[in-house]
């Protein structure tokens, strides 16, 4: 019996950010919005507050010729939060739409919505993917 090639580390990446792709949209959002906030602590009045004191001890070595991390937070955090307001918007949308066409009883409506579905199925995970082909079975649609 010959044994199975297993699958290249970028297919395994893929195929594992597909499954987790929720969780990993909202750790994105997440880690944007923590930056922002110590941007936020570090440039405003909110700097004098307790615990951003301490966190802009580490962060900000200026005073002692070192880098200024503040700067890159300032930067970086709201583009992640835009890109992973993004990715969970898109992904609870698609889900949302995908719930609703996998509850059609019927045929015909559901062979109607098909490419509508299977565009979803791009923002969804691979659990997704097997309904989907469970439904066309229980429809009895071939394509």
């Amino acid at each position: 019996m010959p044994e199975e090639a297993r699958p290249s580390w970028g297919r395994t990446i893929r195929h594992w950010a597909r499954v987790y792709r929720a969780f990993l949209s909202i750790i994105v959002l997440a880690i944007g919005l923590l930056l922002s906030v110590l941007a936020l602590g570090a440039y405003t009045p909110l700097a004098n507050g307790a615990p951003f004191m301490g966190i802009d001890a580490v962060t900000d070595q200026s005073a002692s010729n070192g880098p200024d991390y503040n700067l890159i937070f300032v930067i970086v955090g709201p583009i992640l939060i835009i890109v992973g307001g993004y990715l969970v918007g898109a992904y609870y949308v698609a889900r949302r739409r995908f719930e609703h066409l996998m509850l059609s009883k019927s045929k015909a409506e559901f062979l109607r919505n098909l490419p509508e579905v299977e565009d979803l199925l791009w923002d969804l995970t691979p659990a997704d993917e097997i309904r989907y082909e469970e439904k066309k079975v229980e429809l009895r649609i071939r394509r």
